[in-house]
């Protein structure tokens, strides 16, 4: 939570022109002649005075987080002016009077969380590497979604250890993950459940050769883990082991980013009511019902022109359904976040974020639309 009139000093404190008894002698503000101060008694050494109007002020404590700052160091509403140091180039000093119209031109515009030219260009670069490898080559294809899982394993175990201390094995998750995408795509969802079996056996035991205290936490969150990541993640080549399994992958990944896209474009624009407030403020009613058109209307046409045997009306149920799926992944990997006090997954990725960042929408999604491609047009 960032509340911007927490630590902020009490009125008629600290500005130019004060005299009165807080106990504050704050330095002269640049800009400002010194004013007169009255004196204040010495503290005794090793304590700090403090004066009755500033001990009703608190100071939130920063969170730091994985990309290597805290969240108000992106959002730019921190204070940047250490106690007593000197303010800022165009910063306004406490008790100034407001220079009419510099706080409405500031609040028009809207700020970007993110670097949007190094988003823009991973985003390009990512997709040429999926597309080029979901066409050429499929088992080429099938690598990328083992370095995918195995990075996403290593960012979340990353995390769990240090924001909770939750000492999930690493390893045994990142041979499992990467044996259960390949049992996927070679001997279908019944590999896929027999590797996922054996992944959670192994992190199992893998757990009891280390301390048993709090080995129930650390072996179930190893279970979610090879649950989350891994095995959703199969879904995508099991999609892929069909004939037309490169177009089918291409429908999904399509939908997915049509599907956030849209939230994205919709809710910024026409956003007002919040869809989450307390898992994701960020995200509204208007931004969901964006999602909703983009996707049904990018379903139809990808289903009906890419899909063997595919209809426009399912492309529009299938739209619908990753509207919704991908959604509530957003929202799923929001609240492990905020629960961690995260901002993002990693850093991997510029103006991204880590893979997680990037997987959080994909990976609920891809076993929806496995199953409905599969009902509409078959397994292939």
């Amino acid at each position: 939570m960032n509340d911007s009139s927490w630590g902020t000093p009490p009125p008629g404190v600290g500005h130019p022109g004060h005299t009165g008894h807080t106990g504050h002698w704050d330095p002269p503000v640049q800009g400002f002649p010194s004013p007169l101060r009255a004196e204040v008694p010495p503290a005794p050494a090793g304590y700090v005075y403090e004066g009755g109007a500033a001990s009703q002020t608190r100071h939130m404590p920063n969170v730091p987080d994985s990309s290597g700052g805290d969240q108000d160091d992106r959002d730019g509403r921190a204070d940047r002016r250490p106690s007593g140091g000197p303010l800022p180039p165009g910063a306004e000093p406490p008790g100034a009077p407001a220079v009419p119209g510099r706080r409405g031109r500031a609040a028009g515009r809207k700020r970007a969380g993110r670097d949007l030219r190094a988003a823009i260009g991973v985003g390009l670069a990512l997709g040429a590497t999926v597309v080029l490898s979901l066409f050429v080559y499929k088992p080429v294809f099938v690598g990328v979604v083992v370095v995918a899982v195995v990075v996403g394993l290593w960012e979340l175990t990353s995390r769990l250890a240090e924001r909770k201390q939750i000492r999930v094995p690493l390893v045994p998750l990142a041979v499992g993950g990467a044996a259960m995408v390949v049992a996927g795509y070679v001997r279908g969802a019944e590999g896929a459940w027999v590797a996922m079996s054996l992944t959670a056996l192994a992190v199992l035991v893998w757990r009891m050769t280390d301390d048993p205290r709090e080995y129930l936490r650390d072996a179930t969150a190893g279970v979610f883990a090879a649950f989350y990541v891994p095995f959703l993640a199969t879904f995508v080549t099991m999609m892929l082991a069909a004939d037309d399994g490169p177009w089918r992958v291409l429908v999904f990944l399509l939908l997915t980013v049509v599907s956030d896209t849209g939230a994205y474009a919709v809710g910024w624009r026409f956003g007002r009511r919040k869809l989450a407030p307390r898992i994701s403020p960020g995200k509204t009613r208007e931004g969901l019902l964006g999602a909703v058109v983009f996707a049904m209307a990018a379903g139809a046409l990808s289903v009906h022109f890419l899909i063997d045997g595919g209809a426009w009306w399912q492309g529009l149920l299938l739209g619908l359904a990753v509207a919704v799926s991908a959604t509530l992944g957003d929202l799923g990997e929001s609240v492990i976040k905020r629960d961690l006090g995260i901002k993002d997954m990693g850093s991997l990725l510029p103006g991204h974020g880590g893979i997680m960042d990037r997987l959080d929408s994909l990976l609920p999604t891809a076993p929806v639309v496995w199953l409905l491609l599969a009902v509409f047009t078959g397994t292939g």
